[in-house]
């Protein structure tokens, strides 16, 4: 095997995680799993991560007809962006991904579309490229429960709605681990503490944050006991059922402020400002309890993006409550 590339870290028996680049170090992440010689890819980061991901596959001396499955945890752009690109360069793989999110997969436009709206067409030129689709005969949807073989290795795939209604986690056997993708939340490196190990918060990432079913899945999660979760943002955190508690805390918090922002009479722009500012209270009041000294500037500008996204993720989750009454 040759060395590894800088940006790859060995997390657990047969499993990989690669920095794939994408905004800054340590912030997005896709896995490799290997065993007796067959592969498969967690998430695959942009089209811009593609490259990393096939420097990993030659580092450890795998053909790239080596893997048998690219599996997105959902379809957002920084989880599946270079799902295309990447399966173009893997001539024996199949995608999996959850049934709601494989036509945006197959035919990228809607995606590409929606996203654009969210994060404008400079940064969806800079940050994610070209958006390519899958053939359809290539794409296996995912069902809750369904099984996959991986060399030795059985994986589980599990529907967990919440963060959106096109996600599945990946039950790894093996290791006693979930690939969440987002349903488990973000938790950066900059934010371990030596007396309590990493912090974790949850996303609310536009457009289908849905709390109630996000606390469903989170449970259904736990109710495995796992030793620890892979999360895309970032790496291998274990400790779960502790980070579990820490996730629901601030999620209830979360959600009890935007139901206060979204009684209030304000206007769009006065909400979201609301909405930026209580977000980073709750957030920093839990950082300062779990021991973090971080300055609250730099804390703010480590979740400036998470901030901005939650925002605009819980006013939709609002609108679209106001519109069912």
């Amino acid at each position: 095997m040759h060395p590894l590339p800088t940006f790859v870290q060995p997390v657990a028996e047969g499993l990989y995680a690669i920095d794939t680049g994408f905004h800054r170090p340590n912030f997005d992440a896709a896995y490799l799993i290997v065993d007796e010689g067959r592969a498969a890819f967690v998430d695959t980061g942009t089209n811009h991560s593609v490259p990393r991901l096939l420097e990993t596959l030659q580092a450890l001396e795998l053909s790239r007809d080596a893997v048998d499955y690219v599996i997105p945890t959902h379809v957002h752009l920084d989880h599946a962006g270079g799902a295309g690109l990447l399966m173009s360069e893997l001539p024996r793989a199949t995608l999996v991904v959850h049934p709601q999110g494989a036509p945006h997969l197959i035919d990228p436009h809607f995606l590409i579309q929606s996203a654009t709206g969210v994060y404008g067409p400079d940064e969806m030129a800079r940050s994610y490229g070209t958006v390519i689709g899958v053939p359809p005969k290539r794409v296996l949807r995912s069902t809750d429960g369904m099984e996959l073989t991986l060399g030795s290795r059985r994986l589980t795939l599990l529907d967990t709605p919440g963060h959106a209604r096109h996600h599945h986690c990946i039950w790894d056997e093996r290791t006693r681990g979930f690939f969440t993708g987002d349903t488990f939340g973000l938790s950066y490196r900059e934010f371990d503490t030596a007396a309590n190990g990493p912090w974790l918060m949850p996303t609310t990432t536009p457009v289908q944050f849905d709390p109630e079913a996000l606390r469903v899945s989170v449970a259904r999660l736990l109710d495995y006991s796992p030793d620890a979760m892979y999360l895309t943002h970032y790496g291998r955190v274990g400790n779960v059922r502790r980070l579990g508690a820490m996730f629901l805390e601030q999620l209830d918090a979360m959600v009890a402020l935007g139901l206060s922002r979204g009684s209030a009479p304000l206007d769009a722009t006065a909400r979201h400002h609301a909405l930026l500012d209580g977000l980073a209270a709750i957030h920093l009041r839990s950082l300062r309890a779990h021991g973090c000294t971080l300055a609250e500037a730099h804390i703010r500008e480590l979740l400036a993006l998470d901030l901005e996204l939650n925002a605009q993720g819980i006013a939709v989750w609002l609108e679209r409550r106001k519109r069912a009454r």
